[in-house]
């Protein structure tokens, strides 16, 4: 498979990368400039960032690819995992 096969593909599914990247920054700059973002983990950042990443892919794209809402729970999962371990 060819780069691209793969861009191709990904297009179809997520639509233009430039309006993906227009609306996933858009996301994360609100984020950036609360309060809270400050006193975050860097992987609660980092969750929160993918999990603004994966919205913007579904705004964007195709809103019906469960693999999409998938991703964007499991990156809630891992940090509820590390602190339910910190805290146990």
């Amino acid at each position: 498979m060819t780069i691209e096969t793969v861009l191709e593909e990904r297009g179809k599914r997520y639509g233009v990368f430039a309006d993906h990247a227009a609306i996933s920054q858009s996301l994360k700059d609100v984020m950036r400039v609360t309060p809270g973002w400050d006193r975050l983990a860097p992987d609660q950042r980092e969750a929160l960032e993918m999990v603004q990443h994966k919205v913007a892919r579904i705004l964007n794209g195709s809103a019906d690819y469960i693999d999409s809402w998938t991703d964007g729970s499991g990156y809630f999962t891992l940090v509820e995992q590390r602190l339910t371990k910190e805290q146990s």
